[in-house]
């Protein structure tokens, strides 16, 4: 069955757009533009926030990524980059520690090189998602009927394995994903019409995002339930703009009496939080959307807006994709919900963590945010949140795939000092120059669009000074590099002001970043532009890329659940020290999701491996256990290094179950005296 939420003039299939956004908003005037960050160690042309500025893509008027691209970014894509920036890395360092007290119980083997998503258990039967490759293929997907189960473990889809012998782990066979899609996430609960399973769209070969659902009560034999299209709530933007069918990152069941709903994480412009009545799981019923724009303007009803208020649409959209540090949004990345069904926790990435009150599912309302921008690494970047069972502490996540920290500073002069800097994304990385440092004196080069009009640079070391604008960022690189300059500053025009953006394009072997106007006027000493002509030298610049530190773990006193307070934070040596020498350069120290039980927190961390904390104390969390093995005998077992993604942990039991982007599932037991005590 197909679903069309009954939003009006909704698309009745999951069908692509069919009208180019980018053509639509050229008719309205509205240009692109995006304003998030950089990973300094990978140069790509394919960065997901990366901007070209080039005039045949977009035109020089200031748009948003989101109202060009497809709404919130895919969070998922830095992380392929950060594999693809560190596929050819050999470690030689040692062996991490291995806390002894969490112990392997048992494998489902699935040897699939960064191809493993979510895990989820429920009575007797573990389920594990796919990433991007294999894609879906929708072989065997049967609409409204039984499923039979693919064979192929390494196929796309949902891997279900039996674990009625936790020890044993058995593949039982593979819910097949929708064609062009993945299935990031998986969720089963027991629902007042039997065992569900949901499991997520997002495309990865041009598919359709939103949800599927099936009845779950035998794992063996599927019965498929229910195609769900998301939408953006917003009238407007879903018909005139075509903004329909986007993926879905995350889901969670709640219900209430009688009744059974879902909370979906919509990859759309607004309403990232939404709200499906499910208690008919073959027709499940679109209740309500939630999203931040309410947070830059609680007065405004968002979902109502219309093409007179397209300035307010923009201006909202111009703060969903502003924030803090190197990946810049406020859009939602995953939700949790209490089990009296009442508490929606959102982890909003660089809004915060978002409270709401879902009491009445068909009206959320906001609580509280949570958001401390000095904490860790001042990113925010909230990815996951869990409360403990009476909702006085929350456990949050920063998952942060960047490990380096840029800066840049004029040297000398009237104008020395540091100033804000995003670099490129089809330039050298800085990271890798020598002491990884770009430095040198200045020259204006003006524009630098045409190669002719690049005056040469005074010697090897000096580094172009150029303005943006008529031309690409590729074009303005690759003249700097033929007139012989060492790297680029590139500096935004007038108009844009301040906001830094990330240049790409097709790659430059130079290396380059991108500065805000008045940074740009601080190198060549003018008030204006219009006071130098190229040629002309600045001040001289230094722009160094050193380790910083990945996400690490946040813990909330929610007490005054209108009011929380940040009580502690916990890091790993390798979360907190990239460079520490027992950290795996091919590793990804970010920490991921959780699912917190009584006192204890039980973490994915990928390369660190699962961890236990212990909270019984919020301002002092204690790590008392860690299965994190390393060495070529289990790269050999896991298909590679290891990589935790999923999490899950049977309430009330020792057994945890983690999935590994490389090697599938493991379940593991905690042992010692206090889990013993725990779990009697």
């Amino acid at each position: 069955m197909n679903n069309s939420n009954d939003k009006p003039e909704s698309s009745s299939s999951p069908t692509r757009t069919s009208v180019s956004r980018r053509s639509i908003l050229a008719m309205l005037g509205v240009g692109g533009l995006g304003t998030v960050g950089v990973l300094p160690r990978v140069a790509s042309a394919h960065h997901p926030d990366a901007v070209t500025d080039d005039p045949t893509e977009s035109d020089e008027h200031e748009g948003h990524r989101g109202l060009t691209g497809h709404g919130a970014p895919d969070p998922s894509e830095p992380l392929e980059e950060h594999d693809a920036a560190v596929s050819d890395v050999v470690s030689d360092g040692p062996s991490a520690d291995v806390v002894k007290n969490l112990a392997l119980a048992g494998r489902g083997e699935r040897l699939l090189p960064n191809g493993t998503t979510d895990v989820w258990a429920h009575e007797g039967y573990a389920y594990v998602g796919t990433f991007n490759t294999p894609c879906g293929t929708g072989a065997g997907y049967v609409d409204g009927g039984e499923v039979s189960l693919q064979e192929d473990l390494l196929g796309p889809g949902i891997a279900v394995f039996d674990v009625h012998n936790p020890n044993k782990p058995e593949y039982v066979g593979s819910i097949p994903s929708v064609a062009g899609s993945r299935t990031n996430d998986v969720k089963v609960a027991n629902m007042n019409s039997g065992q569900v399973l949901a499991h997520s769209n997002e495309a990865c070969d041009g598919g359709p995002g939103g949800f599927e659902l099936y009845n779950v009560d035998d794992p063996t034999a599927p019965q498929h339930l229910a195609s769900v299209q998301t939408d953006d709530p917003n009238a407007f933007l879903r018909t005139a703009l075509g903004f329909v069918d986007f993926g879905v990152h995350n889901l969670w069941f709640f219900t209430q009496g009688a009744n059974d709903y879902i909370a979906a994480v919509v990859e759309s412009e607004f309403g990232n939080f939404q709200i499906y009545d499910i208690t008919d799981p073959s027709n499940p019923q679109f209740v309500s959307a939630w999203g931040a724009e309410s947070l830059f303007d609680p007065n405004v009803d968002w979902f109502s807006l219309g093409a007179d208020e397209f300035a307010q649409i923009l201006e909202a959209d111009a703060y969903l994709f502003g924030g803090f540090g190197s990946s810049q949004n406020r859009f939602l990345h995953d939700v949790t919900v209490n089990e009296e069904g009442t508490r929606a926790y959102l982890a909003n990435w660089d809004a915060g963590l978002v409270l709401l009150d879902i009491s009445d599912p068909a009206n959320p309302t906001l609580v509280s945010q949570a958001i401390d921008p000095n904490a860790g690494d001042g990113e925010v970047n909230s990815h996951q949140a869990f409360p403990n069972e009476d909702g006085s502490v929350v456990v949050e996540t920063e998952e942060d795939f960047d490990p380096f920290e840029l800066t840049f500073e004029i040297t000398s002069g009237a104008n020395a000092g540091e100033y804000p800097v995003a670099e490129g994304a089809i330039t050298e990385p800085i990271v890798d120059l020598p002491d990884g440092t770009m430095s040198g004196p200045t020259t204006y080069v003006g524009l630098g669009c045409e190669a002719g009009s690049v005056p040469p640079a005074p010697s090897p070391d000096h580094i172009a000074v150029i303005q943006r604008g008529d031309c690409t960022f590729t074009s303005k690189a690759q003249n700097a590099l033929d007139a012989g300059y060492a790297g680029i500053v590139v500096f935004n025009d007038a108009a844009r002001g301040d906001a830094l953006v990330t240049m790409g394009g097709d790659p430059v072997d130079i290396p380059g970043v991108f500065v805000g106007h008045s940074t740009g006027l601080a190198i060549l000493g003018v008030n204006d532009v219009s006071e130098v002509i190229p040629g002309a030298s600045g001040a001289p610049v230094e722009v160094v890329s050193g380790y910083g530190r990945w996400g690490n773990v946040r813990i909330w006193d929610y007490s005054d659940e209108s009011n929380p307070q940040l009580r502690s934070e916990f890091d790993t040596v390798c979360s907190a020290n990239p460079g520490d020498p027992s950290c795996d350069p091919r590793g990804t120290y970010s920490v991921h999701n959780i699912i917190v039980e009584d006192d204890m927190v039980y973490i994915s961390w990928y390369s660190d491996g699962v961890l236990i904390l212990d909270i019984s104390d919020p301002a002092n969390p204690v790590e008392v256990a860690r299965y994190s093995p390393s060495g070529q005998d289990f790269e050999d077992q896991n298909g590679g290094i290891q990589d935790v993604w999923g999490i899950d942990k049977e309430k009330n039991s020792p057994w945890i179950y983690a999935s590994d982007r490389n090697g599938g599932l493991y379940v593991l037991k905690e042992l010692g005296s206090g889990s013993e005590n725990r779990n009697r």
